[in-house]
């Protein structure tokens, strides 16, 4: 017999997952028991606004009913879109739970975690979108604990990352980011209280340090990566509390702390993965194997050297250049950064400090902005003695660009020399105040003084390597860029030939534009050998034309670059005068005299240029030698026919990059000299950065320092070094028992007796008691033994 409806409604009140599942197979034959439920939800709800605002309850009567209410708002949640009418307001009642609603009560401990954890199930059935949930989970951040707060994280992030893998959600964007700018411009208007003494711990501002937190996870996992997202740290920079000024600057400088922590754990994975493989191989040789088990060890070590490629190779450390260029408005973001530095001088660390110091001057360096103040500020930071003085002299080299005024920096270098390159200081001193004036006047030469630099190169007679190293460095410098500041002596021979620094540019004047691409014709002549080759050993320029332009498409493969739209027309294209009638641009004499574009006087004073023009280049011409005239002619024959045939691909580019190396190393190899060896030192520089600029922009402690006596190796080196000597090598171990027999074991104990020393032989146990044997037991191992004989012999 069939139960009654009351009595099934009765069973099913206590029993809410037997009724979810129920209501998700019939919702329609099981509305009213969702209702009733819903209504006691409701009930729930309204009780726990009123109990929040003031009446007070026993601690396990709240427990109880906190239990319940979270076990209804569960079922709810799950059901909800079965009844999406009735449920519309849950989302709002959802919310005002935990941000504090009409009610102005939030609920906490486990219930709140019951209210996200539904919040985020709702998400998931799409019955809110992603900009509803992250608005509440946002402003939870700050308040919630850290058990809580790393689920909440994890969803936001997830879900940002989610929304934007196909294509970018430029609406969910532009919400979140407004959100974490509200987060981050909320405490802007406190007061700097700094990181020094006991007001350390009364900063506030914790959501804005949230806001940075997720900016940076986001950027590092190149899901934002816009000028609107560098804003946003970019105004974290400034916020008073220090902690949410030291993350910002971190992010622009490339956040090493978080470099090494990922390269501990990446360590860590590498050194388990590799002990589970040697765990794994030393079970199959004393134990049974099978082909199971030898595929898990293949496949275990598989695993062990793909996670040491990867650490090897560097993978997720990328330097944060891309967020310096992407900084709205660089002179009025570095003279801020200036302002607060030279305002809270007092408030800040040291340490604070630096890190302005080092975000300041890469700003400088990047975009060549010219903030005077902070040379005469860091002056007082530029003693011997000062600590982590080597990160300040990389902060000032970093600073300076060719448009950084001499008059600046000339005070500057003299307080280098004063302080750090004089007798009185140690070796190591020395060659950093060096390194350090030599960086400076890499970037503007014109800052250094003649007398100064006299006394500053006879160092390199000293008889410490690095300060003669650091010594020569400066007099190289100077021979390349202006050698009329040394004397005839000290100028070395290209430069007193007239070979380098021959036209020194002063300050303010800026190269000539290049007139072709260098090497170019290597280039050609590497194309004009495979045509050859591809001919059976005749060239043959008809084709040249058509095997380039099929290259064309091949050289553009794999290649992720913007290439320049050019014009759809296959000619030339008319373009309109200015108004200036006067000039006519002509290419033979013929055509000139054709086209009557000088009127009156202007014609015949246009006519006597002409000629005497031509008669000037007739002279040249003829003085010029032959060779070097043939040369000439074949060179520009050359840059025309390359550039007009072919439009150059990023493959042809690189290709002519080995090629300009290849033809440096075989000059220097064949006696070219030093300023062969120079030329090859720079293509191989290049080769290494990933461009000049970058490689004179940002600066190292090791280039300031310079070289040193080799320092006592780390754990980690040192095992580095270990590996390396046993590659290729066998295993330690005796080749007795292990390699020479069928199957691989240790020796018998037979074996190893055999090989006792004998004063232990004679003093073990065995042999002591033999000789402590009385009359009666020798006679009874002596008949053992005949007995023993007398069995093998049958």
């Amino acid at each position: 017999m069939g139960k009654s409806r009351a009595s099934r409604g009765i069973l099913l009140t206590s029993n809410l997952p037997q009724l979810q599942n129920l209501i998700k197979r019939d919702p329609e034959g099981y509305r009213e028991e969702f209702l009733t439920q819903y209504n006691h939800y409701l009930s729930l709800l309204r009780l726990h606004q009123v109990s929040s605002a003031g009446a007070t309850t026993s601690s396990s009567a709240t427990d109880k009913s906190n239990e319940l209410f979270g076990d209804l708002i569960t079922f709810i949640s799950q059901v909800a879109q079965c009844y999406p009418d009735d449920t519309k307001e849950l989302p709002k009642q959802l919310k005002d739970l935990l941000l504090g609603g009409e009610g102005g009560t939030t609920v906490k401990g486990d219930l709140r975690r019951t209210v996200v954890k539904n919040l985020v199930m709702l998400r998931n059935k799409e019955i809110i979108d992603s900009i509803e949930l992250l608005q509440i989970l946002l402003p939870l951040l700050p308040q919630v604990p850290q058990a809580l707060r790393g689920v909440i994280r994890h969803t936001i992030l997830t879900d940002i990352k989610t929304s934007n893998v196909k294509t970018k959600n430029h609406r969910l964007n532009r919400v979140v980011q407004s959100l974490l700018f509200g987060m981050v411009e909320s405490g802007m208007g406190g007061e700097v209280i700094g990181d020094k003494g006991k007001g350390k711990a009364k900063e506030k501002g914790g959501e804005a340090m949230w806001a940075v937190m997720m900016v940076k996870e986001l950027w590092k996992k190149s899901v934002w990566n816009d000028a609107k997202t560098v804003s946003i740290v970019a105004l974290a920079a400034f916020h008073p509390n220090t902690k949410v000024q030291s993350a910002a600057l971190h992010f622009f400088l490339g956040s090493e702390n978080e470099d090494d922590e990922d390269s501990e754990d990446e360590e860590g994975g590498v050194r388990e993965a590799r002990k589970l493989a040697r765990n794994m191989e030393h079970r199959l040789e004393v134990g049974r194997s099978g082909k199971k088990r030898e595929k898990m060890l293949s496949q275990m070590k598989k695993d062990a050297n793909k996670k040491g490629k990867k650490k090897a190779a560097g993978l997720g450390h990328t330097p944060n250049f891309p967020a310096l260029e992407l900084l709205h408005d660089p002179q009025t973001f570095g003279e801020k950064l200036y302002d607060n530095l030279h305002k809270h001088d007092k408030q800040y660390s040291l340490d604070h400090k630096i890190l302005i110091m080092q975000l300041l001057s890469r700003v400088m360096g990047t975009h060549k902005l010219c903030v005077l103040g902070f040379y005469s500020y860091i002056i007082k930071y530029l003693t011997y003695h000062q600590l982590q003085v080597t990160l300040i002299l990389v902060s000032l080299a970093q600073s300076v660009h060719e448009l950084t005024p001499p008059d600046v920096l000339t005070p500057v270098i003299r307080k280098l020399a004063q302080e750090f390159v004089h007798p009185g200081v140690g070796a190591e001193v020395i060659a950093a105040g060096l390194n350090a004036i030599r960086e400076v006047c890499r970037r503007q030469p014109w800052c250094m003084e003649e007398d100064l630099l006299s006394d500053l190169i006879d160092y390199r007679k000293s008889k410490d390597k690095g300060v003669v190293t650091a010594s020569r460095g400066l007099l190289q410098l100077f021979r390349e860029v202006n050698p009329g500041m040394l004397k005839r002596r000290e100028r070395g021979k290209a430069a007193s030939m007239g070979l380098i620094g021959s036209q020194v540019l002063a300050y303010g004047h800026s190269k000539d534009a290049s007139e072709g691409i260098e090497g170019l014709e290597l280039l050609e002549e590497h194309f004009a050998s495979l045509r050859k080759e591809a001919n059976g050993g005749v060239s043959d320029d008809s084709d040249a034309e058509m095997e380039i332009d099929e290259d064309d498409d091949a050289g553009w493969e794999n290649w992720d670059v913007e290439s320049a739209s050019s014009s759809g027309s296959s000619g030339w294209e008319d373009v309109v005068s200015d108004g200036d009638d006067d000039i006519v641009l002509s290419d033979s004499d013929d055509e000139g005299e054709k086209k009557k574009a000088v009127k009156g006087k202007g014609k015949k004073r246009a006519k006597e240029e002409d000629e005497d023009e031509e008669m000037d280049d007739a002279k040249s011409v003829v003085s010029m030698a032959p060779s070097a005239a043939t040369e000439v002619s074949q060179t520009t024959k050359k840059l025309s026919l390359l550039a007009q045939q072919k439009i150059l691909t990023p493959a042809d580019f690189a290709l002519l990059n080995e090629l300009r190396l290849k033809a440096a190393k075989d000059l220097a190899e064949s006696g070219g000299g030093s300023a062969a060896k120079r030329k090859l030192a720079a293509l191989e520089a290049s080769k290494r950065h990933v461009g000049d600029d970058e490689a004179e922009r940002f600066l190292t402690e090791a280039e300031i320092l310079g070289p040193r006596k080799k320092a006592k190796a780390t754990w980690e080196e040192r095992m580095e070094s270990i590996q390396k000597g046993r590659e290729g090598r066998d295993k330690f171990g005796s080749m007795k028992g292990k390699k020479k027999k069928a199957a691989p074991s240790s020796s018998t104990n037979r074996e190893k007796a055999r090989n006792k020393p004998i004063m232990m032989a004679v003093h073990s146990n065995k042999v002591v008691q033999k000789k402590k044997a009385s009359l009666r037991d020798k006679q009874i191992k002596l008949r053992q033994s005949i007995e023993k004989q007398k069995k093998l012999k049958h």
